[in-house]
Parts: C-alpha cells; sequence; structure tokens
C-alpha cells in the first residue's frame, strides 16, 4: 500500500507536467491546426534560462551548481516568472519563423519547420551550457515527507499544486473571458471571426506565447526532480503528446485528463517493472484510438496528420 501510494504520488506530479504540455498542444492546434513538433526544446530554456538566473544572483557564472541555502521560494518563482516570459518570447519567433509561412498553404510542411526551430533552440543551448545535467535543489528543501506511510518529495506536490492552478486558471479564462471567446471564435471558424472584428493572428500569436510559457513552466517545475539539462525536453514531450492523444487534442480538460491518466500509469507499472511502462503506455494509447478516435473527451472526428 505504501508503495502504491508512493507511485500514485509520483504519477500525479509526472502527469501535470505532461498535462501542462498536451494543454500547449491543444491551444495550438485549435487555433491552426498545426502542432509545435519542437515543444520538447522549449522545456530545455525553460528549466536553464531559470537555472542560470538563481547563480548569477548567486554571483556565480550561468552554469554550475546551485547550493540549497542559494534556493529559496522567492528567488524560485522570480526565476520561474522569467524563464515562462523568455520562452513565451521564442513562441513568438516561432511562430513567425515556422508556422506562419505554412499556415492556409496545405501540406505539412511546417512539421519539418517546427522539428527544424526545436533543434536549432536545443543545440543553441548545447552551445552556451554545454552537455551537462544541472544539479537543481528544491526551493521546498530535500526531507521527503511522510505522507500515510509513503515518501513523497515537496517538489512533487509543489509541481502537481502549481501546474493544478494552472490548468483551472486557462480552463476559466478560455470559457469565461473575452479572450477565451476569441480564441475558440478563430478556432471555430477564423474567417467568421475576422469578420466580427476578432484581430486573428494576435490571437494566433497569443496561442503560441501560451503554448510555449507552458513548456517553459514545465521545464523549471521539472528541473529539481529530473535536472536541468539540454537533453531534458524529447521523452517528456513525446509523454505529453501522447498525452493529448489518448485525452483528445480537441480538449484542453481532455489533455490534462490525458496527461494525468498517462503519469499515473507509468508511475504504476514502474512498481511492477520498469521496463513495462513504455510498452503499456503506447498499448494504451492504441486501445483508446481504437475505441475512441478522438480520445477520451475529444471529438469523434480529427484531422490526422
Amino acid at each position: 500500500m505504501t508503495a502504491f501510494l508512493q507511485a500514485l504520488a509520483s504519477g500525479l506530479a509526472l502527469g501535470a507536467i505532461y498535462g501542462l504540455i498536451a494543454l500547449g498542444f491543444n491551444i495550438t492546434y485549435a487555433t491552426t491546426k498545426t502542432f509545435n513538433f519542437g515543444q520538447g526544446a522549449f522545456l530545455v530554456p525553460g528549466s536553464l534560462v531559470g537555472v542560470s538566473l538563481l547563480l548569477l544572483a548567486a554571483g556565480k557564472p550561468h552554469f554550475g551548481n546551485l547550493t540549497q541555502a542559494e534556493m529559496t521560494m522567492t528567488a524560485y518563482v522570480l526565476a520561474t516568472v522569467a524563464s515562462v516570459v523568455v520562452v513565451g518570447a521564442i513562441g513568438i519567433a516561432l511562430y513567425y519563423c515556422a508556422i506562419k509561412p505554412f499556415v492556409g498553404a496545405g501540406g505539412l510542411n511546417w512539421v519539418l519547420s517546427t522539428i527544424g526551430f526545436g533543434i536549432i533552440m536545443q543545440n543553441s543551448a548545447l552551445a552556451i551550457w554545454g552537455p551537462a545535467s544541472i544539479a537543481v535543489p528544491s526551493p521546498l528543501g530535500s526531507e521527503v515527507w511522510r505522507i500515510a506511510g509513503a515518501g513523497i518529495r515537496p517538489q512533487e506536490v509543489l509541481i502537481a499544486v502549481v501546474a493544478v492552478a494552472v490548468m483551472v486558471g486557462l480552463d476559466i479564462v478560455l470559457r469565461k473571458t473575452r479572450f477565451g471567446k476569441a480564441l475558440r471564435a478563430v478556432a471555430f471558424n477564423p474567417q467568421a471571426a475576422a469578420i466580427v472584428g476578432i484581430n486573428v493572428e494576435m490571437i494566433v500569436i497569443a496561442a503560441f506565447v501560451i503554448s510555449s510559457a507552458l513548456a517553459g513552466l514545465a521545464g523549471i517545475l521539472i528541473a529539481p526532480i529530473t535536472t536541468a539539462s539540454v537533453f531534458i525536453g524529447l521523452g517528456v514531450a513525446l509523454k505529453a503528446f501522447s498525452a493529448a492523444i489518448v485525452g483528445g487534442l480537441t480538449s484542453p480538460r481532455g489533455c490534462m485528463l490525458g496527461g494525468f491518466l498517462l503519469g499515473v500509469v507509468e508511475a504504476l507499472v514502474g512498481l511492477w517493472r520498469a521496463e513495462m511502462r513504455e510498452i503499456t503506455i503506447f498499448l494504451l494509447i492504441i486501445i483508446v484510438l481504437v475505441v475512441r478516435p478522438g480520445g477520451l473527451m475529444g471529438a469523434r472526428s480529427v484531422e490526422k496528420i
């Protein structure tokens, strides 16, 4: 039972990360019917920019190791905000360089352009920070919390709390605000949205900023668990994309559900046999797509790429 609770806690934290990134896939798909296949690379500046700012604030070079004393909650929050802003701004560059030239042109040129943008960004990070990983202490300390006998890391709780708060906040924004209604109008019919006075391009740019910022947030949140590294993103982004498929690409809530589902399944299967995690996850994806091609909460008809 203790091992089950421990795996459940880890799975929820991991699933929260998947859910954040999957929500980013949903937002760009809804507005432009495209994905950012370089989304994983956006975790890299999300983690490394924040860590470098913390190091510089401590009077150290941009690359090195942080001590626990140098990682306070205030510094971590400020570094997180800065990382999200920087990665959100990179999302604007992504839109103009890799998406806009191909929107409405048909074909799949944007697939290669987004992958290429991600590779350029990852290799630029490699030139700045090098290949070595940076160990990042949690702002809540390294002491393991005991809940019903299960050992839970404070950072896992922080990830789950922050991710759920961001998801709930975005859900409210998308459903209750003028911006959310404009975004949904653009997703439904951009031409009609333009006729009623909505600035379609600005809404699409905002969608890419939000999507990129979510990946950046995921990067800085997960850094104290996985370390900050140039190679942090690919595996996480692949699972997040799988979560979006399982939950339903057309449904923001479905993407969140898919993230938590895959995170928990991955952690629980890992209790049994670690090498079975990937097999189980992708078997689950195949089964879900056979039974519900649009995902658990998505529309039944989804355009294939």
